[in-house]
C-alpha cells in the first residue's frame, strides 16, 4: 500500500488496482479505504483529520433513548448482510456503493471480515450498518434508516456490542454533522495511525 502520509490535501492516494479480498484488508491495515467516484473510478483515501467514534463519548439523543426503552425494533446481527448494503445503496442523489463495491464486501463478508447491524419492524428490515472488523478496529462503512431513528438504533447496538469484546477502535472516516451529533470527532492522521496499529494487533473481536 502507499504511505496514507503522502495523500492529497482532499486525502486522495491512489486510482486503480483491484477489490480483492487481501487488497480491501491490507489497505484497511495501513489507513485507507476505497471510495469509487460517480464514475465508479476506484479511488483509495486516507483524510486528514480522520473522523472517528470514541467508544465512551457514543452520544444518544432522549428520543433515541426512548426508542430503544419502547423496543419498538428488533436488532440482529450478521443476519442480512447484504440486504443491508442494498439499503445502504439506495439513495436517490446516488451512491458510490457500486456492484463492484457490493461484491467485494460480499465476499469479505463470506470471510468472516465483514459485518452488519440489522434492525427489524416485525419482519421488515428498516435500518442498519455495515462494516470491516479487523483485531480490535472496526471501519463503518454505511448506514441507513427507513424509520425514524432506525439507522441510530444500529450504531447505538454496535457501539455497545464493540465495547462488550473489547474493541478500542470504531472508524468512521469523514465527519458529517449527524455523526458529530452522535459523538464522532476528528483526529490527525498520524494520531489515528497509532490508534489504528494498536487495534488491529489485538486477537479477533468481533
Amino acid at each position: 500500500m502507499p504511505d496514507p502520509r503522502t495523500a492529497l490535501p482532499n486525502g486522495l492516494l491512489a486510482c486503480g488496482g483491484d477489490l480483492e479480498p487481501g487488497t480491501v484488508l491490507a489497505a484497511y491495515r495501513a489507513g485507507i479505504f476505497p471510495w469509487p467516484d460517480l464514475d465508479e473510478r476506484l479511488l483509495w483515501w486516507s483524510p486528514e483529520p480522520r473522523a472517528i467514534l470514541p467508544l465512551d463519548r457514543f452520544h444518544a439523543s432522549r428520543s433515541l433513548r426512548r426508542t430503544r426503552r419502547r423496543g419498538a425494533f428488533r436488532v440482529t446481527f450478521d443476519r442480512a448482510y447484504a440486504s443491508v448494503m442494498e439499503g445502504c445503496a439506495d439513495r436517490p442523489e446516488g451512491t458510490w456503493i457500486t456492484s463492484a463495491i457490493m461484491a467485494a464486501y460480499v465476499s469479505l463478508h463470506g470471510l468472516g471480515w465483514a459485518h452488519s447491524v440489522e434492525v427489524w419492524a416485525d419482519e421488515r428490515l428498516v435500518g442498519g450498518v455495515y462494516g470491516v472488523a479487523i483485531g480490535g478496529f472496526f471501519a463503518a462503512e454505511s448506514m441507513f434508516h427507513r424509520e425514524p431513528n432506525a439507522s441510530k438504533v444500529a450504531l447505538a447496538e454496535l457501539v455497545e456490542h464493540l465495547r462488550g469484546v473489547e474493541s478500542c477502535l470504531l472508524d468512521v472516516q469523514l465527519l458529517t454533522p449527524h455523526l458529530a451529533s452522535l459523538g464522532a470527532v476528528l483526529i490527525a492522521r498520524d494520531e489515528y495511525l497509532r490508534l489504528l496499529s494498536q487495534a488491529i494487533a489485538l486477537g479477533p473481536r468481533f
